[in-house]
């Protein structure tokens, strides 16, 4: 699941350098309202790309879940507050 995440990131700023360089180096000497506007769209691609990369899948465990070791998940409980420590 992170591999594939970790691909689209990386395809969606791929394409974000692509449109931002092809703006400028091609697009501009026949449009500048074009090029300009390639670069906003190459602008929004970034926060997109990064809310897409640190998304949490269904499978993904969460901070707070158990991890399914009992020891480590009453050491954690523990030292969250959520268990007392018996004497």
């Amino acid at each position: 699941m992170y591999a594939r995440r970790r691909h689209v990131y990386f395809w969606m700023m791929g394409a974000c350098l692509f449109l931002f360089v092809g703006a400028w180096a091609v697009v501009r000497l026949f449009s500048t309202p074009a090029a300009v506007a390639m670069c906003v769209v190459a602008m929004l691609i970034p926060p997109v790309a990064a809310m897409i990369a640190n998304r949490r899948g269904p499978e993904d465990r969460w901070w707070d879940d158990p991890s399914g070791d009992p020891q480590s998940d009453e050491w954690w409980d523990e030292l969250d507050g959520k268990k007392r420590r018996e004497r």
